[in-house]
């Protein structure tokens, strides 16, 4: 049932189409309600009864940066699911990545209680391994930022309480010592003293 400019549409079961009511009476039930209408068409009567979507719970890894962990997710089963959906989650935002129907199969849109399981991935904030070199020193660590910041080779960028010049990038499929790349395609970022001569 929707409201549209005012009137109230259902489907009448005497037209066996979408048409134009009215409403005699609403009653309620539970967190629902039953409301009685007739059609502004045929002039038949009937009941339309309005109950909110049951939850179900959805098996779900979510992935934020190198560590995962299960959790069930609760949503409505009458909603449908995506891959590429995002969702919020203990006030992160998180980006579904994988859903697999019963038999462990994946699907790239299943409604909720069709699903087995789903997997996420953290998509407001993104982790970037960092390696810092000084000589024939490095060291090691990671920096949490935006999935979108650009980052430059050449560039001077702070981490570590210390001023740095990016030396390459590694996306993954390679090392480059040119070119900008933002977070979410970067693996490592290796950095030297932005005084240090190349």
């Amino acid at each position: 049932m929707s409201n549209e400019d005012g009137g109230t549409f259902s489907e009448c079961p005497s037209c066996v189409e979408v048409t134009g009511h009215s409403i005699i009476k609403r009653t309620p039930r539970g967190e629902g309600e039953d409301v009685l209408v007739r059609c502004n068409t045929c002039s038949s009567v009937h009941r339309i009864m309005i109950r909110p979507p049951k939850p179900v719970m959805i098996r779900t890894t979510l992935s934020d940066g190198r560590e995962s962990f299960g959790v069930e997710i609760e949503v409505d089963e009458d909603e449908e699911i995506s891959v590429g959906d995002m969702f919020e989650h203990d006030e992160i935002t998180w980006m579904v990545t994988r859903i697999d129907n019963d038999e462990s199969r994946p699907e790239k849109i299943l409604g909720a209680s069709e699903i087995f399981s789903m997997w996420a991935t953290r998509s407001d904030k993104t982790i970037v391994g960092i390696t810092m070199t000084i000589g024939e020193i490095s060291e090691s660590g990671k920096l949490e930022c935006e999935p979108d910041r650009v980052f430059s080779c050449g560039s001077i960028i702070n981490f570590a309480d210390s001023r740095w010049r990016i030396r390459a990038i590694h996306t993954g499929k390679g090392r480059t010592l040119t070119g900008s790349r933002i977070a979410n395609e970067i693996r490592r970022i290796y950095l030297h003293p932005p005084d240090r001569e190349y």
